[in-house]
């Protein structure tokens, strides 16, 4: 019986950890006449969510933040009015054309 009992506990954590929502990282862009309501908007929304904003843009009007897919989601269905666009924050190399 005890066996069990450990199997049964053991199972619960695995599905809670399975049920947690998968944490992206990501830049956010408004087009620059988007009100600063609109982008404060989507930081509150992701801050809420449990997500963070990891940097605040100065030359473009948007922000990099790292938070739950869903939430990601939501903002991008409520902002498409707005223009904005959420990508996944990538490194990118720039290549010589040589293949060095």
């Amino acid at each position: 019986m005890r066996f069990f009992s450990a199997i049964v506990a053991a199972l619960a954590v695995a599905h809670g950890v399975s049920a947690v929502d998968v944490q992206k990282s990501v830049i956010v862009s408004f087009p620059s006449e988007t009100t600063d309501d609109v982008v404060n908007r989507a930081k509150e929304d992701i801050r809420k969510a449990g997500g963070i904003i990891t940097h605040e843009y100065q030359l473009i009007k948007g922000f990099a933040a790292k938070a739950p897919q869903k939430i990601l989601e939501t903002v991008s269905a409520w902002s498409a009015e707005f223009n904005a666009v959420i990508e996944e924050d990538q490194v990118v190399e720039i290549s010589s054309g040589n293949g060095h």
